[in-house]
Formats: C-alpha cells, sequence, structure tokens
C-alpha cells in the first residue's frame, strides 16, 4: 500500500506544477485553450507510448465500456483548460485550494454512496471532521 500512497503523493505533487507550467505556456503563446491542445497532445502522445509496452489490446475493450465513463475525458479537460486560463489572474495556490476542495466534497459523496463502482466508505462524523480539518488547513495556508 505505500507504493500507492507515494504515487498519489507524487501526482498531487504534480498537479500544482502542472497547473503553472501549463498557465505560463497559455500566458506566452496568448492562448489558455491552445495551452490546453498541447498539454493534451503531450500527454496523448506519453500515455500511447505507455499503453503499447503495458498492453495496447486493453483499447479494444473500450467499445464495450459503458459510455457515461468517457465522461471522465470532458472533466479532465474542464480542469486543464480552467486551472490554465484561472491560475494567471487567481494564483496557483487559490486555484488548487479550490481544486482540493472539490476533490475533498465530491470524494466523500463518492466513497459514502459507492458511486462508479467505488469501495463503499461511510460519511461518519469523525471523517466528516477529518475533511473539514483539512480543508480548513488547506485554507489556512491561503491567508498570507
Amino acid at each position: 500500500m505505500t507504493h500507492y500512497a507515494l504515487l498519489m503523493l507524487a501526482a498531487g505533487i504534480g498537479i500544482p506544477i502542472l497547473a503553472a507550467l501549463n498557465a505560463a505556456l497559455g500566458r506566452i503563446i496568448g492562448s489558455p485553450v491552445a495551452a490546453g491542445v498541447i498539454l493534451f497532445a503531450v500527454a496523448f502522445c506519453a500515455a500511447a507510448l505507455l499503453m503499447l509496452f503495458t498492453g495496447p489490446q486493453a483499447v479494444t475493450k473500450a467499445g464495450g465500456a459503458p459510455k457515461h465513463l468517457f465522461l471522465a475525458g470532458l472533466l479532465v479537460a474542464f480542469y486543464v483548460l480552467s486551472i490554465t486560463h484561472v491560475a494567471p489572474h487567481f494564483g496557483i495556490g487559490n486555484a488548487v485550494f479550490f481544486v482540493l476542495l472539490g476533490q475533498l466534497i465530491s470524494a466523500a459523496a463518492i466513497d459514502h454512496f459507492g458511486l462508479f463502482g467505488a469501495q463503499v466508505s461511510p460519511l461518519t462524523w469523525v471523517r466528516a471532521g477529518g475533511i473539514a480539518l483539512m480543508a480548513a488547513g488547506v485554507g489556512v495556508t491561503q491567508l498570507a
């Protein structure tokens, strides 16, 4: 389980870096949307290359998957395009704070109801308090 935690820690470290890099690219080229397209092109190439080495046959099963699962692509596009546009005006820290707050809220709901096949983990008062404490801690970092 430690390797999962470390992988997610690395992903979390990467999110503000992604936001800062893509926001800077959007500023330099004059278009947050074009910066998003470039980011997705690079990400597509990286993911496609990794897929070639780990099991390209899996993509043939995508046609049989429930269509609503493809909405994840729209959500990642919304995240990248919105953070690329907002971060230069609102600050990386502020933008990521609200992203984290949204993640805490939606993760708690997904776990509580077992949405999308997730393992059910009821939202107890202790979990709700922990989430509130996390949100307050992140909020305190933005007061300065």
